[in-house]
């Protein structure tokens, strides 16, 4: 095996040329369907309860049901991509996630509701579980790829501020059935687009047999390790309840490992953990997710339940982060990293998030928006819009055509389980500083900010660590060594064979 290496595609014509910037626009539609999902359910939780009379415990599930079934999948239909076809696991996924929502819409019991929501966590896996990779192999040249990449991020980042404003007007000015609802429209022009615009790769196919036995321990150990991983604000860490399932998830995943390890044609070649830059930038961008993603959530709290914000003010005032991403995602992000290359345009881009985050710790219970909460969203979109796309494309960089949808996999389960931990434990420690200061007599707003103040402490500080790991190990691919043998050494590491001298 020789290390993956990029050779020059030739020119596409004028009208291939065209074809791929909308076929970007496509796939990138099918992504806005889940960014848009996945946060616009926060701001209709109230009127959700209301009207289906949801306890509390209940209301979880409208999130969770989502969550879990969408980081479970995302490995399976990334293999799948690759093996019968990246388009065809796209379409089917979108076709699925349009019609489980028509469901939700027309949910009038929590049961229907939460079927529905499990069936859309599904569709959205087997829809951004094959993205990326037919990004890669649509723009195969560096620069282009850098700005698809840069509009894939922008929407994949900036659609979840989106939906706190939109599912905010919606809600607001018809009801919570209009959230999923507003996905129809979406869903059918993306089927009936990319059925002409996506090029469809030659899958592997099944010639060699099909490893179902890895797709069901892969598959059920992450649903396990994730069902756990959102039931700790009920259980806690340390309760039985979360220790055996995270035992048996992490069975279940060593069982995976050995089993694929064992096999001729696994569903998951283990070739692929052993690209350094997929790898190590799977760790960064574990911790920056944990980061930055914890805005939405934490913020929208900290909005309304401390500042008085309506769902519609929250939406806006979350705009300055979605609109420097979406100003950065227009190619100034591409062309910086084409002039400095990937880790000098990350590195300062992840500076960036931290000090809007320790600037977050700081505002108060009267905090002006203005003056408080402004410069921090508008350096948490400067960071997210300088660091996400880079760091996708150091991952990306050497992972072989045939295993794109793997890769892709591998890119977006550590992007949602990192969500879902993070989530998890930040909500946790904000939960447990509010609980003790108002059992110490401490009036509630100023319990809940303190809350949410440590929350974003521990959220910069994860962004710090993913900077630190990105300065000492993670090596981008406008980063090869000039030194001949560190370079042979690199290609090695990358092909996943010993050196022989």
């Amino acid at each position: 095996m020789s290390a993956p290496t990029t050779s020059p595609a030739p020119a596409p014509s004028g009208a291939d040329h065209r074809r791929r910037w909308l076929a970007l626009v496509v796939v990138c539609l099918g992504m806005f369907m889940n960014a848009l999902d996945s946060s616009i359910v926060n701001v209709a939780l109230p009127a959700i309860q209301r009207q289906l009379h949801l306890s509390q415990a209940d209301l979880t599930w409208v999130v969770n049901a989502f969550l879990i079934t969408f980081g479970s999948f995302l490995l399976l239909a990334g293999r799948l991509g690759d093996l019968v076809g990246r388009k065809r696991i796209f379409l089917a996924g979108v076709a699925v996630f349009t019609a489980s929502s028509a469901m939700c819409g027309l949910a009038r019991t929590e049961a229907v509701l939460i079927a529905g929501r499990f069936l859309q966590g599904i569709g959205g896996a087997m829809s951004a579980s094959v993205i990326i990779a037919i990004i890669v192999t649509e723009f195969p040249e560096t620069e282009e790829r850098a700005k698809a990449m840069s509009a894939y991020i922008f929407v994949a980042v900036g659609g979840g501020s989106i939906g706190l404003l939109v599912g905010g007007i919606l809600t607001q000015a018809l009801s919570w059935h209009w959230i999923f609802f507003i996905n129809l429209p979406i869903g059918v022009v993306t089927i009936v687009l990319g059925r002409a615009l996506i090029r469809e790769n030659v899958g592997l196919g099944f010639r060699e047999g099909v490893d179902v036995a890895g797709a069901v321990l892969i598959t059920v150990s992450l649903m396990v390790g994730i069902y756990a991983v959102v039931q700790v604000p009920r259980y806690g860490w340390l309760a039985p309840h979360t220790l055996v399932l995270l035992g048996v998830a992490g069975v279940l995943g060593v069982g995976f490992v050995v089993l694929e390890s064992r096999l001729r044609t696994p569903i998951m070649p283990l070739r692929i953990l052993r690209i350094p830059t997929l790898a190590r930038s799977s760790v960064v961008r574990g911790l920056l997710n944990t980061g930055m993603f914890s805005t939405f959530f934490l913020g929208a709290l900290y909005l309304e339940n401390v500042l008085g914000y309506t769902p519609v003010q929250t939406g806006l005032a979350f705009l300055p982060l979605s609109l420097a991403m979406g100003v950065l995602s227009t190619g100034i992000t591409a062309r910086l990293v084409a002039r400095f290359g990937n880790r000098a345009v990350m590195l300062p881009g992840m500076v960036l998030g931290a000090v809007g985050l320790v600037l977050l710790s700081r505002a108060g219970v009267h905090a002006d928006y203005l003056t408080d909460l402004f410069p921090a969203y508008l350096l948490l979109g400067l960071g997210a819009g300088l660091s996400f796309m880079p760091l996708l494309s150091i991952a990306m960089h050497d992972v072989p055509k045939e295993d794109a949808g793997l890769g892709s996999g591998v890119v977006n389960v550590s992007m949602q389980v990192a969500a879902a931990v993070g989530l998890a434990v930040l909500g946790t420690l904000a939960t447990d500083r509010t609980r003790t200061l108002v059992a110490g007599g401490h009036p509630v707003p100023d319990a809940l900010v303190a809350g949410y103040h440590l929350s974003f402490l521990v959220a910069a500080g994860c962004v710090v660590a993913g900077l630190v790991v990105s300065v000492l190990f993670l090596r981008g691919p406008d980063d090869a060594p000039t030194d001949p043998a560190e370079r042979q050494l690199l290609e090695a590491e990358n092909a996943g064979e010993p050196l022989t001298t």
